[in-house]
């Protein structure tokens, strides 16, 4: 699947535009997992358990928008964007969300 947060395709021409995808995925990390992130905070730096779960959050709303995106025929993405809001401490919606088409090289 093509993707760009562009919204033109270099080599690429739009020949159909098929509407907005949305991919959303809502995470929480467990007790332990906040226990771990709060004991690297300790030291500072990187908080890599954290890091892992947003990584992970947004990859799997790209793989749900990429799955929505294609069940439309689309081989393309464009317009791509990703937003986060906080639903209740500790437990986020991560949001990828753009515009299917079909593109054809130029």
């Amino acid at each position: 699947m093509h993707n760009t947060t562009a919204f033109t395709l270099a080599g690429f021409r739009v020949t159909r535009e098929l509407g907005t995808v949305r991919g959303i995925v809502v995470r929480s990390r467990s007790v332990v997992g906040n226990i771990g992130a709060s004991i690297q905070t300790l030291f500072g730096g990187d908080i890599t358990l954290y890091t892992e779960l947003c990584e992970h959050a947004r990859q799997d709303a790209f793989e749900r928008l990429c799955a929505h995106a294609s069940a439309l025929g689309a081989n393309a993405i464009i317009g791509l964007r990703y937003d986060a809001t906080e639903i209740s401490p500790g437990v986020t919606e991560v949001l990828c969300y753009g515009t299917a088409v079909v593109v054809t090289p130029e």
